[in-house]
């Protein structure tokens, strides 16, 4: 499901922006966009994204912007004399002497003399509780869109269930008229054959073959089963907790049964409510992917 969220904290020290969006996905797939070094707490950020959300492709952006103290600057002492004293015998080898004073100038900008503010000076591990509640706030706000989104989903749901039940009641009642249809209709036929012959009709051997193809076509089981997986799918739906896997699963069924009810049917009405019940239930597949 789909959803957004953020939070923010504000200190003296650090301030920090997390902003959450949710996409659909079968599986879970969380992902960090934050500046360095803190986008090395993606694995801590996947973990408390794990308590909350189970599916979906969640991308999480972290702003944050922290207030360096007189100590985050410092020059490289070491780097500094390195530098000064090889420029100084280098301006003597070279009689380079008043450049030389030039030169020194910018010996603060060559590399490690003074490092980047701040970088050194980081604690992750004592800022991540920070972090990890602004991101909990963050993913309480995800959780609300995702829940509205959830009960429309449900009701969707649940409005295909009740067109599935009702093409399923159209075939129990059409059910026991297709070995009638079927003996008419091969009666009919073999009496057409016969007609001018001098051959009686064998009642028994009708029967025998009405009988064959009552047992057959006989698809009773399939829609008791069928019925069965669809008080089943309600109850699954308005459970409170998540039924993503098990809805996925009944679905899978619900198709198995359809899919004989349709081969075994042998009728042109019943061919009819099976195809409506398999494009209910290609519907209900796409959303519960998306369902936790």
């Amino acid at each position: 499901m789909t959803g957004y969220g953020e939070a923010s904290y504000q200190s003296e020290v650090l301030s920090l922006a997390v902003e959450l969006r949710a996409l659909n996905n079968r599986y879970l797939k969380v992902s960090l966009r934050a500046p360095e070094p803190y986008n090395l707490l993606e694995s801590e950020f996947e973990k408390v994204v794990r308590k909350t959300v189970k599916r979906g492709t969640v991308q999480i952006h972290l702003r944050c912007q922290r207030q360096y103290a007189a100590q985050d600057f410092q020059i490289n002492a070491v780097a500094l004399r390195s530098y000064v004293t090889q420029l100084r015998h280098a301006c003597g080898d070279l009689d380079l002497r008043e450049q030389g004073e030039v030169l020194l100038t910018q010996v603060l900008t060559l590399p490690g003399v003074v490092p980047e503010p701040g970088t050194s000076s980081l604690k992750l591990d004592e800022e991540w509780p920070v972090m990890e509640r602004v991101l909990d706030e963050a993913l309480g706000r995800l959780q609300v869109m995702r829940q509205e989104e959830g009960r429309a989903m449900a009701l969707e749901l649940l409005n295909l269930r009740d067109h599935i039940a009702a093409q399923l009641a159209s075939i129990r009642e059409r059910a026991p008229q297709v070995a009638l249809l079927f003996r008419d209709r091969l009666l009919e036929r073999v009496r057409g054959l016969l007609a001018g012959v001098d051959v009686r009709l064998d009642a028994s051997d009708l029967i025998k073959e009405v009988s064959i193809f009552a047992e057959r076509s006989d698809i009773a089981e399939e829609v008791v089963r069928l019925a069965s997986h669809l008080d089943q799918f309600q109850v699954i739906v308005n459970e409170p907790e998540s039924a993503g896997r098990k809805l996925e699963f009944l679905t899978q069924e619900m198709f198995r049964e359809a899919n004989t009810i349709g081969s075994k049917g042998s009728d042109v009405e019943i061919s009819r409510h099976v195809v409506e019940i398999k494009g209910a239930l290609e519907k209900v597949r796409e959303l519960i992917q998306n369902v936790e």
